[in-house]
């Protein structure tokens, strides 16, 4: 059952909106505000109780609007500001709350302070705002250090001014997208500002992009280079000079107070949620100690193979880790970053073996689960997909939902060359697929593209010819739909007093290739993803199942919760 107002972060159940994909209102390809305002009523009926808006800025594009030129402001492609204050009172009159993107750790070359730290020259305070370096060997031709890009290439990119080549600047990711300097309290008090025009707006939270890496080690040594790229390793391994430097914990901590002092207003606390790639946990775990973040992404569950050992290993590790500093374990199967989970588990790799020590360290660098080229069993996806559904959503602790996954989307694998846009793709010669397969605008209604998400303008990604039976209004109606089943278990995790926020307990009546819990008081889940059809509990009384049981017994690669008596 959903907690207090005040506390309402703990168990809440958060819909990822990618507004470039989501609904196109003025029929120009790409969505809009207004396109997500005319979807409130299916996030309402859904039953989701937050939304998390990707970034709405405006922005040139080179990263998908996570290359932000501006910070308080709506891009002209989505809309105005007044359409952000429409969509934050329409999503509160619905009892949703609305968190957005921050994105503190880059921002885009077109940012003003960016330019004028172009204009101003070397050693200006204007500089100063960004990492501006020197290069090594003959007039300063070689990057200041070996980093690699997140992106693929170097991480270092030279600026030619008026008299020609000079100062090189860092950017973890696309060369469009410089890194602020967070040693410089000017950068800090941008940003206070920042998170105070949205929390004075109304904006419920603030989902931290790249939150493990805004302060760096100033000396910027070198680290050791991938042998397969011949650049530095740009990963978030312990140790690292840019993630998870000291200095985190003083930005953090600032920002709770900040928060802080919003308590009480609207619909309870402002709070921040952290994207972080921390290794080990136990430093990830650091993030929410009481004072800093609010909570972290749990990316172990999107990581994690389809097995009954690895997940259980996965998520008792998590509560463990998370109950130690009193704060709840965030769910996550997707996002618009990962391969979409219905093909993930369509593949022979699902994910990472995991132990209760976390995946062994060879598996720590491995992208096979975002990029893989294995076949897919789309069917065979689908339905870990579901049951994977069951089982985030009885979990303690908040679930996110990417757009899509209750409509059970595939990613689309075999988008043409000449339609992709992730940086990635380019940055990697084609190396690297990239992420639009999972960004493909959403089917809504149609037997043709666009399916409704505009009118008839293309939209800027196609969409397969198949989708026509995947589309929400396809699906509504339709009791055995994904659509049907997400809707199902929300309305049952909203009204049950076992579910959402507190703690579980294993069943051992089962074997090792079953999953199986209860949650009090009287909620059990089973998961089986066994071989074999599985008998339920003596006495147990059906709320959702994942799919249609066999003689009264769950099949394979299916979940079930029941009611216990």
């Amino acid at each position: 059952m959903t907690s207090p107002d005040q506390s309402w972060w703990r168990d809440a159940v958060v819909y990822q909106i990618y507004p470039r994909s989501f609904a196109d209102a003025n029929n120009d390809g790409t969505g809009d505000v207004q396109g997500m305002i005319g979807k409130l009523d299916h996030l309402s009926r859904l039953g989701v109780n937050a939304v998390w808006v990707s970034p709405w800025y405006p922005s040139p594009m080179a990263d998908g609007g996570y290359d932000v030129s501006d910070y308080c402001d709506i891009d002209p492609r989505f809309g105005t500001l007044a359409d952000a204050d429409e969509f934050i009172a329409g999503a509160h009159a619905r009892g949703i709350r609305v968190l957005i993107d921050l994105v503190p750790n880059h921002c885009s070359v077109a940012h003003p302070a960016f330019r004028a730290a172009l204009a101003a020259g070397p050693g200006s305070p204007e500089r100063a705002m960004f990492h501006f370096r020197d290069g090594l060997g003959f007039d300063g031709a070689q990057p200041p250090t070996n980093g690699g890009s997140l992106f693929g290439g170097p991480a270092w990119e030279r600026m030619v001014g008026p008299d020609g080549p000079e100062q090189w600047y860092l950017h973890m990711f696309a060369s469009e997208q410089p890194d602020w300097n967070w040693a410089n309290p000017a950068v800090a008090a941008l940003f206070d500002d920042v998170i105070r025009f949205w929390f004075d707006r109304g904006v419920d939270g603030l989902r931290v992009d790249v939150a493990d890496s805004l302060a760096k080690d100033m000396t910027f040594p070198d680290t050791p280079v991938d042998p397969v790229t011949g650049f530095g390793t740009p990963g978030f391994f312990p140790g690292h000079p840019w993630w998870n430097q000291p200095e985190l914990e003083t930005i953090q901590r600032h920002w709770r107070e900040i928060a802080d002092g919003y308590s009480g207003q609207h619909l309870g606390e402002r709070i921040f949620v952290c994207e972080a790639n921390v290794k080990p946990l136990d430093a990830l775990i650091r993030f929410v100690d009481p004072g800093r973040m609010h909570t972290t992404f749990n990316f172990d569950m999107l990581w994690c193979e389809w097995t009954a050992g690895s997940l259980r290993a996965m998520i008792d590790r998590n509560l463990i880790a998370h109950a130690s500093v009193g704060a709840p374990t965030t769910w996550v199967l997707g996002n618009h970053d990962s391969t979409r989970v219905v093909t993930r588990y369509g593949k022979p790799e699902t994910g990472r073996p995991f132990t209760l020590a976390g995946p062994p360290p060879e598996w720590l660098g491995r992208l096979a689960d975002y990029f893989s080229e294995l076949p897919t069993d789309v069917g065979l996806g689908r339905r870990r997909a579901r049951a994977a559904a069951l089982l985030e959503l009885a979990l303690p602790g908040p679930a996110y939902i990417y757009q899509g996954e209750e409509l059970g989307l595939p990613e689309v694998e075999d988008l043409p060359a000449d339609v992709l846009d992730d940086p990635s793709y380019f940055r990697t010669g084609g190396r690297v697929r990239g992420r639009d397969g999972c960004r493909v605008p959403l089917p809504w209604s149609g037997t043709t593209p666009p399916y409704g998400f505009g009118v008839d303008a293309n939209p800027w990604l196609p969409q397969p010819s198949v989708w026509a039976e995947l589309s929400a209004a396809a699906q509504d109606g339709d009791p055995t739909s994904t659509l049907s089943l997400y809707r199902r278990a929300l309305s049952v995790r909203a009204n049950h007093p076992a579910l959402g926020d507190g703690s579980l307990a294993w069943s051992e009546e089962y074997p090792g290739s079953v999953l199986a819990f209860t949650r009090e008081p009287g909620f059990g889940c089973v998961v089986n993803l066994s071989p074999d059809p599985v008998d339920l509990p003596a006495g147990a009384e059906l709320l959702v199942a994942s799919d249609d049981l066999i003689d009264g017994r769950l099949p394979t690669d299916a979940a079930v919760w029941f009611a216990l008596r």
